[in-house]
């Protein structure tokens, strides 16, 4: 099983609603990755938002930079909202940031559960569905024909086009985010893509089916049993002390629980549901590598992951709070994990 991390680039926002300049936290970004790196995490990924909230609105760029000084992690997006992106462009800039880290770039495609890109250039939320299913059915083409001919609804069409620079091995690593609905869930197994699902609230248990609705699917469509990948996305920090680091987390955390919830009409953020999310059972990986293993580990034992992906930076936490906590992922928990594992 791989273990990663996923970040959105939350910028940091005071008592005074004063919001931390973007330029300050991409920089953290960089010596944050190298860190991964240095500690031995198998990947990264960034989000694609356009919020003042969020720092990063092109993931390509950061990794682009994040490859000039890191040497084994792979490094992807987290996730690229493909319904609004040109998969043309989109598969490029891929290919680009491949070729510079010598084929560690990744692109993790989703729908987008922020809606703010669609406005922005100019596409229709009415056709959420079909902007995303037209073009990933694009991006698939072009990631396997350098010369692609096609027509669709949503851009012009392409004759006989190519495309380039192609992905080194001419194949760029593609995965799918999915939130838990069971269309996604059949598409990803149809296409015989790599999924990665978010386990953001409740029992993680209670995503067991779509896991198994995930594999049935991806076997019925004659895919190599031996190419299966699937992963969690889930809420995670870690500190020496289990309750001195959720209580230094918990208000950087509800306050953009909160944020994110005025805009969604969610009911204020409760103490209650953090720590409910903390338990054994619960979503929340927050707290001590001790608790951190046990969690992964059954979070593996469930579902058969190859993957793990810790998002880290919910609420802004302070550099170097990200940065101990990348420590303790990289030398306390991965190694723990991987021994159980037999890796």
């Amino acid at each position: 099983m791989e273990l990663g991390i996923g970040m959105f680039g939350d910028l940091r926002i005071n008592s005074k609603g004063e919001v931390q300049p973007a330029q300050q936290r991409m920089q953290e970004l960089i010596e944050e990755i190298k860190l991964m790196d240095e500690v031995g995490l198998d990947f990264f990924g960034i989000g694609e938002h356009h919020r003042p909230d969020y720092a990063v609105s092109t993931p390509e760029i950061i990794i682009a930079a994040a490859a000039t000084v890191t040497k084994n992690i792979k490094l992807g997006s987290a996730v690229s909202v493909l319904s609004s992106s040109d998969p043309v462009r989109l598969y490029q800039s891929f290919a680009t940031v491949d070729l510079i880290s010598g084929g560690r770039a990744e692109l993790m495609v989703g729908r987008g559960s922020f809606t703010e890109s669609f406005p922005l250039f100019g596409y229709d939320l009415k056709d959420y569905d079909e902007l995303f299913e037209e073009k990933l059915n694009l991006l698939l083409q072009i990631n396997k024909e350098e010369r692609v001919t096609w027509k669709g609804q949503f851009r012009p069409a392409l004759a006989d086009q190519e495309v380039l620079p192609r992905a080194v091995n001419n194949d760029l690593d593609i995965w799918v985010a999915v939130g838990g609905t069971p269309e996604s869930v059949l598409r990803a197994g149809r296409l015989g893509l790599p999924v990665i699902f978010a386990i953001i609230g409740g029992n993680p248990a209670h995503f067991k089916p779509l896991f198994d609705y995930y594999r049935r699917a991806y076997d019925h469509f004659g895919h190599n049993p031996d190419n299966f990948q699937v992963g969690v996305h889930m809420h995670s920090f870690f500190g020496e002390n289990s309750q001195q680091i959720a209580d230094e987390y918990y208000p950087l955390y509800s306050a953009q629980m909160n944020r994110v919830g005025r805009q969604r009409g969610w009911p204020p953020y409760q103490k209650q549901q953090f720590e409910q999310g903390r338990a054994p059972h619960g979503h929340l990986i927050i707290g001590d590598a001790h608790e951190a293993i046990d969690k992964i580990l059954e979070m593996q034992e469930l579902f058969g992951l190859t993957r793990f992906s810790a998002h880290m930076d919910v609420g802004g936490p302070s550099h170097q709070s990200m940065m101990k906590s990348i420590e303790i992922f990289g030398t306390k928990i991965a190694p723990k994990v991987r021994e159980a594992l037999g890796k």
